[in-house]
């Protein structure tokens, strides 16, 4: 498995970590259940698979199956603590009461606490700002994270789904204050949504932030059994969930899907595993968090490591996913290009 840098830190990760979200006893709400039900004794063999193929950065929330995300994956990795990495989440609602939400020093101090609880562990390697908290100064935060940093509970931090205004306040903040500062931002990038190009991107190479994509197959409408004449089937997310779960134009996926069926044909690859392998070929991307609903999936993803894309395959999908920026960014691009280049990609 290739290791990359995350963003400007000395830490290593792999090209693909294993997403936890499907670890749960049928707990938590309709829209978990939806991504699948992988149980104690599936969840260690998983682990199992991860690891032989040098994978060894499992991600996970609180709020996945209300805590159970977080229980089964320290089940699985117990006793070999030291040979994996872990990345969890705090900021979305845990608890009914009025501070169990955000991302104030009250509710992350607690928040943390019951990760560690949950995971069985005394660190965790990557903790995320699920999302951004508009009601907390930054400030708090970040003063919040550097204390637990320093207390040995955490080892990096990192945000998750922050514009890029976001993201600039706190990294500025860090370096005002002389606080930890985050080194990652997990956020949503595939070929059908190629918005986190025009400022999240550039931002995170020209500040060193690695970028920990989230859904690569966008919800699984580009893992190969959706396409042009085959709608998603009804035992799948995109069928479930409907219009709730990462909405895309019909249109536009199609015509990313005729693209990645003709790549992968060509390839001699899955359509998931080009898709996968585009994002791995993408500037500034460290690692990208893969779901599987049982090993065979697993085993499946893990082949996106096999092969490399071609500069004519690149352009093909690359011109298949094309679509026009928002203001200010096609007027950047139109009308700026010697001064404001954009990424080399």
């Amino acid at each position: 498995m290739e290791q990359r840098l995350l963003g400007k830190s000395g830490l290593m990760v792999p090209a693909l970590s294993l997403g936890t979200g499907t670890f749960t006893n049928g707990a938590g709400s309709e829209f978990m259940r939806a991504w699948g039900s992988s149980g104690a004794k599936e969840a260690s063999r998983m682990v199992d698979v991860c690891l032989e193929a040098g994978l060894n950065l499992f991600d996970t929330a609180d709020i996945y199956s209300a805590g159970v995300s977080e229980e089964i994956l320290g089940q699985a990795i117990a006793g070999r603590r030291n040979k994996v990495l872990i990345s969890t989440k705090a900021t979305f609602r845990h608890g009914q009461g009025p501070n169990d939400v955000g991302s104030s020093r009250q509710h992350l101090l607690e928040a943390c606490e019951g990760s560690l609880k949950r995971l069985g562990t005394d660190h965790i390697d990557l903790y995320q700002m699920h999302g951004f908290d508009a009601l907390t100064p930054v400030e708090e935060t970040l003063k919040t994270l550097d204390q637990l940093v320093r207390a040995g509970k955490l080892r990096y931090i990192g945000c998750s789904n922050f514009s890029g205004w976001h993201l600039m306040k706190s990294l500025a903040a860090s370096e005002r204050l002389g606080l930890e500062r985050y080194v990652a931002h997990q956020a949503y990038y595939n070929l059908v949504a190629r918005e986190f190009e025009w400022e999240l991107m550039p931002l995170g190479l020209d500040q060193g932030v690695g970028t920990v994509v989230w859904s690569p197959l966008a919800g699984g409408k580009l893992g190969g059994r959706i396409g042009r004449g085959r709608p998603a089937p009804a035992d799948t997310r995109t069928s479930q969930l409907g219009d709730r779960w990462l909405p895309v134009d019909e249109e536009a996926l199609y015509k990313v899907t005729d693209a990645l069926e003709a790549v992968a044909a060509q390839a001699g690859r899955s359509v998931a595993q080009v898709a996968l392998r585009w994002l791995l070929q993408r500037p500034g991307v460290a690692t990208l968090v893969v779901g599987a609903r049982d090993e065979a999936q697993l085993r499946q993803n893990l082949g996106a490591m096999e092969f490399s894309l071609s500069p004519e395959q690149v352009a093909r999908l690359d011109a298949a996913s094309a679509r026009r920026p928002i203001y200010p960014y096609w007027h950047q691009r139109d009308s700026s290009l010697d001064r404001n280049p954009p990424p080399v990609l």
